[in-house]
């Protein structure tokens, strides 16, 4: 059996920076472990595997480990392979996911806009085990489907070196952190040990919850916004009351064919 597979960089428009995700278009579903394999052999933080049906796309997520709930960067890499490659004519990408509903793409310019659902976070008290694993106090700790660790300034987030096996043990899905930035409204980073992925260089999912945060912090409805990562990622961000939009670029590195 050959399956295509692209290699996309997204939130980014230069290769070697953003978030880099596997795509795999399919022509029907294959056995569940056969894609858990497939995910684990690319090593990447998802690959993300899809399926045409008459207007729309089923889509699904897989770290190296697991399947996950709602993927913003790797969603943004097949809605770039769709517009670019497979239906050039496209300026709009429907998808249906098994957990997280209807996803709507836009294309504009060299612009993806993607519709998300909202995630607001609620004020907690967080465990001990979040601000050992960080190794500095935060001023403040939400949580959503992860926890929220707000800090004072990006260099304190640029500077971070998290304890990842204590964040491993933690009950959510991952920690973001953030604080303001210099040359965006806010940056951010995302760590999700118990996923497989100790950081993930760009997180569009955790936009869900740092989009009505920010917006509860500065009354803004539009954001700049920049993850702090090593390769580093832009995301313009826009919050509509239970939805939010999360747009970027991306850029292929690499296509091929997987053999199985």
């Amino acid at each position: 059996m050959e399956i295509p597979i692209y290699q996309i960089d997204a939130f980014t428009s230069t290769v070697f920076t953003g978030n880099p995700a596997a795509v795999c278009p399919l022509a029907e579903w294959l056995a569940d472990l056969q894609l858990q394999a497939i995910a684990a052999e690319n090593n990447l933080s998802e690959t993300a595997f899809f399926v045409r049906r008459d207007d729309h796309y089923e889509l699904r997520w897989f770290t190296p480990a697991t399947e996950i709930d709602l993927c913003g960067h790797a969603t943004l890499a097949v809605a770039f392979i769709i517009c670019n490659y497979l239906e050039p004519a496209r300026d709009t990408v429907r998808f249906i996911s098994p957990r997280s509903g209807e996803l709507t793409v836009i294309r504009e310019n060299d612009l993806l806009k993607m519709d998300f659902p909202s995630q607001p976070p609620a004020i907690c008290e967080p465990p001990a085990e979040l601000t050992a694993g960080l190794g500095i106090e935060p001023i403040e700790v939400l949580q959503s489907e992860d926890y929220l660790a707000v800090f004072q300034s990006e260099e304190e987030i640029a500077g971070l070196r998290p304890d990842i096996a204590k964040l491993r043990k933690l009950d959510k899905r991952g920690v973001i952190v953030t604080a303001p930035g210099k040359t965006a409204d806010f940056v951010s980073r995302f760590f999700a040990p118990k996923l497989g992925v100790d950081e993930d260089p760009v997180t569009g999912s955790a936009h869900c919850t740092l989009i009505p945060y920010w917006k509860s912090k500065t009354g803004k409805n539009s954001f700049h916004a920049r993850q702090v990562s090593t390769r580093g990622g832009e995301l313009f961000c826009e919050d509509r009351g239970k939805r939010v939009v999360i747009a970027g670029r991306a850029v292929k590195f690499m296509q091929g064919v997987i053999t199985i």
